[in-house]
């Protein structure tokens, strides 16, 4: 059995792609669509409680029968620090100011780890998703063990050699390579030390040669080519999340689908500056409290730019971030707003969830 036909039987799929998470873009309408269509759609519940994550888990279950992936964050919980927390708003203030707004009195932790939250693993537990998948680290061996015997498969997004050995060791089923070219946040076990800034060739080829487990490429796919091209590197499959932004079923916001679009040279209505050729990504802790991949507006250039206060804790920093988008939205101003995208974005193409999974199927078996 190669490694291909290894994680599709493992993952219960036709095709070995997995539609990423994507917290705050995926929709149990779009992860019904991918796994109907004979790929793995997920779904991210780290960013919601129990209740919603159960309800989440149930409205995909309406929708297929077929084997879909639950996402949770395993972030080391926040530790709040009032005064760095008061540091951060002031540096925020002008920009609040600006928009005729005040920032909050005090922020918040908006997400309950994983780690931290047992209300959660009673709902995975019982609900028993299929695939069960960890993003900025790894669940305690209690939580492993309880998620295995209830049967679920699990996935463990790694960024290094260090993360995806320790993830094996924990016991997973597969390890999830993700490239420093991917959308979203960076899924460093430690923020706090450097980012290991691996691109995803690279670390598909060093995890496929050094890890028992089959290992999925992510960061910069867009195609079928692009996962053909990472499976002759060793890949059982690949992980796709910006490719999945413009299907319709997806709850990315008007703005992030037009900005997609101009990237790919299809919005001649874009604002100066905004135009594809000039769009780009980077990576900013500035939003949330780690780092994070997303089209470039004033958050990267001038709340991130070199020189800032130190940022609160992840996610306790986000709850500013979110109430700066908010006071400009009311001016409906769009500058601020979060657009998570890899460098790949200037690929995406606006198809059902289905037709591009058989697309992206197509273009693969055409290497």
């Amino acid at each position: 059995m190669n490694a291909t036909t290894s994680l599709s039987t493992l993952l219960g799929i036709r095709h070995p792609i997995i539609q990423a998470p994507m917290a705050g873009v995926s929709t149990p309408r779009l992860a019904a669509a991918v796994s109907e269509a004979g790929a793995l759609g997920s779904i991210a519940v780290g960013a919601g409680n129990a209740a919603q994550a159960r309800a989440a888990i149930q409205e995909v279950r309406k929708l297929t029968a077929k084997p879909f992936n639950v996402n949770v964050f395993t972030h080391r919980p926040a530790q709040a620090d009032p005064a760095r927390e008061a540091q951060w708003l002031d540096y925020l203030r002008p920009h609040f100011a600006a928009l005729g707004a005040q920032p909050p009195g005090a922020l918040r932790e908006i997400y309950t780890s994983f780690l931290a939250d047992p209300a959660m693993l009673e709902v995975l537990v019982s609900e028993r998703p299929a695939v069960v998948s960890f993003h900025f680290g790894l669940p305690s061996a209690d939580q492993i063990a309880a998620l295995r015997a209830a049967g679920c498969v699990l996935l463990a997004s790694a960024t290094s050699l260090e993360e995806a050995l320790a993830a094996e060791a924990a016991g997973v089923d597969a390890v999830v390579a993700q490239g420093y070219e991917a959308g979203g946040h960076r899924g460093v076990f430690d923020h706090e030390q450097p980012d290991p800034a691996i691109g995803t060739l690279a670390l598909v080829r060093l995890l496929a040669a050094r890890l028992r487990l089959p290992v999925v490429a992510a960061g910069g796919i867009m195609d079928g080519q692009g996962i053909a091209a990472v499976q002759r590197l060793g890949a059982a499959g690949a992980q796709l999340g910006t490719a999945f932004i413009l299907c319709p079923e997806s709850s990315a916001t008007a703005h992030h689908r037009q900005l997609m679009r101009a990237g790919a040279g299809k919005d001649a209505g874009m604002e100066p500056g905004e135009g594809g050729g000039r769009l780009r990504t980077a990576i900013t802790a500035a939003i949330s409290g780690r780092p994070a991949r997303g089209l470039v507006n004033r958050f990267f250039d001038e709340v991130g730019a070199s020189g800032h206060p130190p940022l609160p804790d992840y996610p306790i920093a986000y709850d500013a971030a979110k109430a700066l988008v908010a006071a400009a939205g009311a001016q409906g101003v769009q500058d601020y707003t979060v657009n998570w995208a890899g460098q790949g974005f200037q690929l995406a193409r606006e198809l059902p969830a289905a037709e591009l999974v058989e697309r992206l199927a197509a273009e693969m078996a055409q290497g």
